[in-house]
């Protein structure tokens, strides 16, 4: 099978065990601390899963959204770089639910004066990975804020990684869906490194132009075009440090051994929908809405 990678534009500029956590890379650029992180005793699993149920119990409110006499309570799976965060916001916007994403929490916590806020910027400072406690502890607190907002549901993005995470979520929200986005492998590799970031507004951009050559019906032609900055960013982008081909070929071995078994978890349990992506967003936007049911409401099939 013939694979065309072409980059459009040069880049300017160059619990309890690590089966059960999240590595978060490059999340802070404060200053690393001397001294090894010290989990707060206070923190404990089971209290925060206590939280987790509690603020996730709560009842619906009216949304502004066609869908709002529904709840949804859905996870995205997927490997990295494969498009996990553009589709749940699409899917958010649509069905007038948040997209939480953990990565994103983590940050915002980075930011803040909060609790936990000192102890994930050394854990994170010295390229270690982050406690389930900490990841259940601060989903906890988005969940109960939502509560307190009148949100009626949730898009989680990046949680569960593994079984112990799926476990501890089951055991106090009820996940409806689990969509599980997949991607050939010789396009996410070739997406992983066209990625760019705008040094200076922090906006995505992918300079690759994907496009493979089809051999039969069953592996047709697939082709994902670049996503091009705009005039004012073209000179302010940047790759990411980790954006090498040894890099994300490690990083997606990592990440099957981590999410296989937590795959089979919700197969098991009827709940894991997988979808192949066909292609960019123009041609796998509408299919992922029919696998998903959601092909017939006018405003989903413009989106």
């Amino acid at each position: 099978m013939a694979v065309s990678h072409r980059l459009f534009r040069p880049a300017t500029k160059t619990v309890k065990n690590t089966l059960s956590s999240f590595f978060i890379r490059s999340l802070s650029s404060s200053s690393s601390s001397s001294s090894g992180p010290s989990l707060d005793p206070k923190i404990d699993l089971e209290e925060a899963a206590a939280q987790l149920e509690k603020s996730s119990s709560s009842s619906p409110s009216p949304s502004p959204s066609p869908y709002k006499g529904r709840n949804f309570h859905w996870v995205f799976l997927g490997c990295p770089g494969v498009g996990k965060g553009t589709y749940a916001s699409r899917l958010s916007s649509l069905l007038g639910v948040p997209h939480i994403a953990t990565g994103d929490l983590v940050r915002d916590e980075l930011s803040s004066s909060g609790l936990l806020s000192s102890q994930l910027k050394e854990l994170v400072n010295q390229g270690k990975l982050v406690p389930d406690e900490f990841i259940i502890s601060l989903l906890s607190k988005r969940l109960e804020a939502g509560k307190e907002k009148g949100e009626s549901g949730y898009i989680l993005d990046g949680f569960p990684r593994t079984v112990t995470q799926a476990e501890i979520l089951e055991g106090v929200t009820n996940i409806d869906l689990v969509i599980n986005l997949k991607l050939r492998e010789e396009a996410l590799l070739a997406k992983c490194l066209g990625r760019r970031i705008c040094s200076e507004c922090g906006a995505n951009y992918n300079v690759a132009c994907i496009d493979i050559k089809g051999d039969n019906k069953d592996s047709p032609r697939m082709y994902m075009p670049p996503l091009l900055p705009p005039p004012n960013c073209e000179s302010k982008l940047i790759t990411r440090a980790d954006d090498t081909e040894e890099v994300v070929k490690e990083r997606l071995r990592i990440y099957n051994i981590m999410t296989q078994p937590v795959e089979e978890f919700y197969r098991k349990r009827g709940k894991l929908l997988e979808f192949e992506l066909p292609g960019g967003i123009p041609e796998s936007w509408s299919k992922l809405l029919r696998a998903l049911h959601l092909e017939n409401d006018k405003e989903s099939a413009m989106a």
